[in-house]
């Protein structure tokens, strides 16, 4: 028996074992959950989840559940799957050996890492586990934990940023709105956008579809063009005929406005941004301005004809005393009316500058409120003309307004910034970068940190069309870029652990249509994962296939989670047995797609039509072996028979004859005793006795074999007492040692590996005596003996090994070596039944002899003793 096997010391009479057990259980600082499987009713076989049984004191404190919870391991863990745990359960109830997992589980309420070590136990489940929760996490847990946190913290920040841009822009004092796509989709308006076309609908509509009266006065082929080519587009006073009652009468409104490319992180653009001022009063304000200017001016000029007139009608205009006066009455009405008209002219023209004005204090207003930080850089210096809050936010403590943007901000000198601000005030094109990664300082003293920015750099013209300063626009991004980072680097860690798993995990959205891919499914379908994305299901698997799971993908489409294995012809040549999960993604209500985890099954499909066909051939064997067991059985009984026969036969030869050839003997001795002496020395009457005596000898040595060969095959019983090989063997050499000497053998041992071996002592000296008497006994004669006694141990037996440079065994004598009374050589004296013996005594102990010979050259025995543990005193 094995070393486990050692008897445990008994129990005192006064604690039970079933009361023991319960104590371990209950005051076991580990968690103990015992389960059942629960089988799929379909087949019958496929384990779909587990049943609790039982919950020990400690797991049900770490799970904060009852002592037999209701739920079912899945339906208490539904992530179970996700994080490996349910495989996990499976794995250990199905291999019946102990198995152990170890898992970082954040879900379902839980946040900590588990050890967990599961064997099954008889119809159940037994699993132990620990937690982390009372333990102090490691510096990495904690720094991932931490990073996590920050993540979130970004995100959480970055969404409010957004919900505030979001807030001002609903609030802002000009027409904002946002398009997305090719066809220009509303997805922002603000009210003042919305006041446009009063009721009408725009969120959600396409540009041409929400603004037909705007079709052939060019703006729709600017936003256009705009989302083409990513250049912004500067609008000045330009009039649109807008239908803002919904009447179908359009009216000329004037605007101010910016259309400006949106793009994503990578820089493509993904929509078009709209920002503008109604400019419309004061723009019919400063016509009306310019028409009085003109109408004044051809007064003048009217009264400066008059006057050129009437100097040179002097002489008329003194004859003519009544005509002057009436024209001096004319001129002073004129004169009246024209400075009433100048008054007039000159009072609107002091509300266009003060609606100017208002406007003015509007949008500076607006910037000085804006989110974005915003500055206007003056002159080839770039000097700071225009900072606002947000922008002096970026640089706490440090001066900028009135100051260069070197001497200010010495840290931009050699940075792509600097170069960028120069380059747009040469050229005047607009240059736009996001997520650009800027190290500057905060405060006048602090450190340079790496800061991430989104920036527009918009040139600034005079009056007469030259550059005269940059305009910048700009937001930090730094949390924003660090999340997505972050975000980025879990996708691909996420990636990474999908790609490397064996199973195909996807996702499929609302049209049936692959949106991810793990890196298994090129192996599959012969495809880089990426060129199945978009691609409808049944496209990628084929018609056939698609036809098997068309079911379950609606299914899971309508919000089920949906297990089922089938066979999935995906081509002629690939058939494959699947064991899938769709779990659905379910979101605010609604099922957007679903997540697809396919494992390959078809071994284990194989195996167990394997085994079934194993199973048949088995039962067929059983029957065979059957038969032959009832022979077998009736030999056995026969030759039991025949045993107690033999029994009795030696039994009786060993009593009944030995009185006899005593006799004999006695008779022959007495009568060479009676003899004359010159009787006994006449003739063959003295060589005559002796034969007849070595013939009695011989008899009664037979008689004695055979009352030891009875012996022996009642003897079974194990031995209890290791027997140390190498006194034995010392023992054995001298009473070889006549022997030795007369043949000037040389004996090599080597028995360092079997110190001690459990088996009979007489027996093992009976075996050792045999073998080496016999390799010293049939020595060739032409060389002297080297006999080799040694001795090793492997898994299951100790190995004694004799081998000796004799006559040699012919290979045609072997099969009869170890039968009673053989013997092949004449020359040296023996009885032919010591090998059988020998085998016997090993073969009772449940080892073996085997033997290897080479005519000669020489023999070699090889006695396997079965190992055994000793028994404890």
């Amino acid at each position: 028996m094995s070393a486990s096997a050692t008897p445990s010391p008994a129990l005192p009479a006064w604690l039970p074992p079933d009361e023991l057990l319960r104590l371990v259980v209950d005051m076991s600082v580990t968690g103990l959950i015992f389960y059942t499987p629960i089988y799929d009713p379909a087949d019958g076989t496929t384990i779909v989840d587990f049943r609790f049984e039982l919950l020990n004191a400690a797991a049900q404190r770490m799970m904060r559940m009852p002592e037999r919870p209701t739920l079912t391991h899945n339906q208490q863990w539904p992530h179970s799957k996700e994080h490996g745990t349910f495989d996990f359960h499976v794995e250990a109830y199905r291999t019946d050996e102990p198995r152990e997992y170890k898992v970082n589980y954040q879900a379902d309420g839980y946040d900590n890492f588990y050890h967990l070590v599961a064997r099954r136990a008889g119809p159940g489940l037994l699993v132990s586990f620990t937690d982390t929760a009372d333990q102090p996490r490691s510096p990495v847990e904690v720094a991932l934990r931490e990073s996590q946190a920050r993540e979130q913290a970004a995100r959480a920040d970055a969404e409010a940023q957004r919900q505030q841009l979001h807030h001002l822009l609903m609030q802002a004092p000009a027409s904002i709105a946002s398009m997305e796509g090719p066809e220009l989709v509303f997805t922002l308006v603000n009210p003042l956008y919305q006041q446009l076309v009063g009721s009408r609908q725009l969120l959600g509509k396409p540009l041409r579809q929400a603004w037909p009266e705007l079709e052939g006065q060019g703006f729709l082929e600017l936003l256009e063009g705009v989302y083409r080519t990513g250049e912004t587009y500067f609008g000045n006073e330009q009039v649109a005929y807008i239908d803002r009652q919904n009447t179908g009468r359009p009216e000329a409104i004037y605007f101010n406005f910016i259309y400006q490319a949106a793009r994503d992180a990578a820089g493509t653009i993904t929509g078009v941004f709209i920002f503008a001022y109604d400019v419309t009063e004061q723009v019919l304000s400063r016509r009306r301005v310019e028409e009085q200017e003109q109408q004044t001016n051809v007064l003048n000029e009217e009264l400066a004809a008059t006057n050129e007139e009437l100097y040179a009608s002097n002489e008329e205009v003194l004859a003519n005393n009544e005509e002057l006066v009436l024209a001096q009455q004319e001129l002073r009405l004129l004169n009246a009316d024209l400075e009433t008209r100048v008054a007039a002219r000159t009072a609107e023209l002091r509300l266009a500058q003060l609606e100017e004005q208002r406007q003015r204090t509007r949008l500076e207003r607006f910037f000085m409120q804006a989110p974005a930080a915003i500055c206007v850089l003056d002159g080839p210096e770039l000097v700071f003309e225009l900072v606002n809050p947000a922008y002096q936010a970026l640089f706490p403590g440090r001066p900028l307004l009135g100051r260069p943007l070197l001497q200010s901000l010495p840290e931009l000198a050699g940075h792509h910034v600097f170069r960028t601000l120069r380059q747009v005030y040469h050229t005047g094109i607009t240059h736009q970068e996001d997520s650009l990664l800027v190290p500057i300082a905060r405060t006048p003293d602090g450190p340079l940190e790496d800061r991430y920015f989104n920036y527009i750099y918009q040139a600034r013209f005079d009056e007469h069309g030259r550059i005269d300063g940059v305009l910048v626009f700009a937001f930090e991004v730094t949390e924003q870029v660090l999340a997505r980072q972050a975000s980025e680097a879990g996708r691909r860690r996420l990636r990474l652990l999908t790609d490397a798993l064996p199973v195909l995990i996807g996702y499929v959205d609302q049209q049936q249509r692959y949106q991810f891919a793990n890196q298994a499914y090129q192996a599959w379908f012969n495809q880089d994962p990426a060129a199945l994305l978009d691609r409808p299901v049944e496209d990628v698997v084929g018609p056939t296939a698609y036809a098997g799971v068309r079911p379950y993908i609606q299914r899971a489409l309508a919000g089920e989670q949906v297990d089922f294995d089938a066979r999935m012809p995906y081509r002629a040549d690939f058939v494959r047995h699947i064991h899938t999960s769709y779990v659905p993604d379910v979101q605010d209500g609604q099922v957007l797609g679903f997540y697809s985890l396919v494992t390959d099954i078809t071994d284990q499909v194989r195996a167990r039509e394997q085994v079934q066909d194993l199973n048949e051939e088995l039962a067929a064997i059983n029957e065979e072996l059957q038969a032959s067991n009832e022979e077998l059985l009736e030999t056995n009984q026969q030759l039991t028979r025949s045993n107690v026969d033999l029994d009795n036969f030696i039994y009786t030869a060993s009593h009944d004859l030995k009185a006899p050839i005593s006799n004999i003997e006695g008779l022959l001795y007495a009568l060479g005793e009676e003899l004359p002496a010159e009787v006994s020395r006449t003739g063959n009457v003295s060589p005559i006795l002796s034969r007849m005596l070595d013939s009695v000898n011989r008899f009664k040595r037979t008689i004695s074999h055979l009352t030891e060969v009875s012996k022996l095959q009642k003897e079974h019983a194990p031995a209890t007492e290791p027997v140390d090989l190498a006194l034995v063997i010392d023992d054995v050499r001298l009473d070889l040692e006549p022997l030795l000497r007369e043949t000037h053998a040389e004996l090599v041992l080597d028995v360092a590996g079997c110190p001690s071996i459990l088996f009979p002592e007489k027996n093992l000296r009976s075996v050792v005596y045999n073998l080496l008497s016999n390799a010293l006994k049939y020595h060739a004669p032409d060389r002297p003996p080297r006999v080799e006694l040694r001795c090793h141990s492997d898994e299951q037996y100790m190995v004694m090994e004799v081998r000796d440079n004799g006559l040699g065994i012919e290979a045609a004598q072997l099969p009869r070596l170890f039968a009673m009374f053989q013997r092949f050589h004449d020359h040296v004296e023996g009885s032919g039944i010591g090998l059988y013996m020998v085998k016997k005594m090993v073969e009772n102990a449940g080892g073996r002899i085997e033997v290897r010979s080479q005519p000669g050259l020489g023999t070699t025995f090889s006695v396997y003793f079965k190992l055994y543990s000793i028994p404890s005193a």
